[in-house]
């Protein structure tokens, strides 16, 4: 079942995700590649029931592409609030 320490694959998806975009992957694509890595993470890697795996999976990418837009989008709005 999922632990608490399998949250620290959300960091991870976001770096697999920013490595994808580093060489050549769309970046309108990246959402959806954070839950495809999502999905795989949590059916393999955390639990053999797909049902939930694909539920933890689901809540991992999503996070992971959630705080991706979150920090990008408080980035982007402090750097027109400095000008």
């Amino acid at each position: 079942m999922f632990e608490i320490y399998n949250v620290a694959i959300v960091p991870l998806i976001i770096g697999i995700v920013q490595l994808l975009k580093r060489y050549g992957f769309p970046v309108k694509y990246s959402p959806l590649a954070a839950i495809v890595l999502g999905l795989a993470f949590g059916i393999f890697f955390i639990t053999p029931n797909v049902k939930e795996g694909i539920i933890i999976g689901l809540m991992l990418g999503l996070s992971a592409s959630g705080l991706y837009s979150g920090g990008k989008n408080l980035m982007d709005n402090n750097h027109k609030d400095s000008k």
